[in-house]
């Protein structure tokens, strides 16, 4: 199998590495001498391509694509129609119109395409998805993210999509469906009109209701998951890696009943090796991959309906 890398700048020099590792890179394309030349010391042999419509017309089986988010839809749309295979990285596009429209072309043209949500490969999220699926939880009721530090202020996107874009991703997997409801609070303390610190509240469908804090004007590192259920709570402590179980209820008559906790998981692997390797398998075996069109979709239409309550 081979595959071809469209941006190997910021983070698209770890798809080079990566791919180059697993064996399957064939080229790289990026519009900058240096990017590219750092590419083929990463691994040698490999074709360089400064256009990305070059490397589409080179015969690859299959296109990673790393450039800004705003190109996205373009580059993705041409690779389709070509019937090559795409991993492109978050979001999928900056519009949820353009997303829809993408997934149900490789529905279309039964093309694999997968959206680069990170988080949905770590090894912890991955026992909780299992974890929950089993039932081990019972019902869910709610689930809770919180994403923030004193970090990068950005001048045009808003902390949600900075930093919230994966934990959406994770909800809407974790709950199995799309949110019916909305919901979006936020504060935009150093540039007008771009929030710094916003809340997200879903509710779906089946009754579970989630909520995500983003902030990157907060005086510590908060990366959590929590997940409130009928037979207890589990706490993920992204930092740590570890997944804790809390034999906390309360029953049907109000009482509280507090039976200790539980270290379930512990441990850690490199989450992009196994992201990209998820796509390999999904390309070779045509499968749905866990971040697919549709996830990618869904994840931009709440992103985009919750910035459009924060500018009203």
């Amino acid at each position: 199998m081979k595959v071809g890398i469209i941006g190997g700048g910021h983070w698209g020099k770890n798809l080079v590495r990566n791919f180059a590792e697993i064996g399957v890179l064939a080229g790289v394309a990026d519009p900058v001498e240096g990017n590219r030349s750092r590419a083929l010391e990463e691994a040698p042999g490999i074709e360089l391509f400064a256009k990305e419509k070059d490397l589409l017309a080179a015969g690859y089986d299959a296109v990673a694509i790393a450039t800004p988010a705003a190109t996205h839809y373009g580059i993705a749309r041409a690779a389709l129609e070509l019937d090559l295979d795409v991993f492109v990285e978050k979001p999928v596009t900056l519009d949820a119109a353009e997303a829809l429209e993408l997934h149900g072309l490789a529905e279309k043209r039964e093309q694999v395409l997968m959206v680069g949500h990170l988080l949905l490969y770590q090894p912890a999220v991955n026992f909780i998805m299992e974890f929950l699926r089993a039932g081990n939880l019972g019902q869910v009721y709610t689930l809770h993210q919180r994403r923030s530090k004193l970090g990068r202020v950005r001048s045009e996107e808003n902390v949600m999509w900075s930093l919230g874009a994966h934990d959406v991703a994770v909800l809407l997997v974790l709950a199995g469906e799309a949110p019916d409801q909305i919901q979006a609070w936020g504060h935009a303390a150093i540039t007008s009109g771009v929030a710094d610190d916003t809340y997200l509240h879903l509710e779906f469908p089946s009754g579970v209701k989630a909520s995500l804090h983003n902030s990157w004007l907060w005086p510590k590192a908060e990366r959590e998951l929590i997940v409130v259920g009928e037979k207890g709570m589990l706490v993920f402590e992204e930092a740590s890696s570890r997944v804790i179980l809390h034999h906390k209820v309360v029953d049907s008559e109000g009482f509280h009943h507090d039976h200790g906790e539980e270290l379930l998981f512990e441990g850690s692997a490199q989450p992009l090796r196994l992201e990209l390797e998820h796509f390999l398998e999904c390309c070779q075996k045509r499968k749905t991959p866990i971040s697919d069109g549709r996830n990618g979709f869904e994840t931009v239409r709440v992103l985009e309906e919750a910035s459009r309550i924060l500018q009203t």
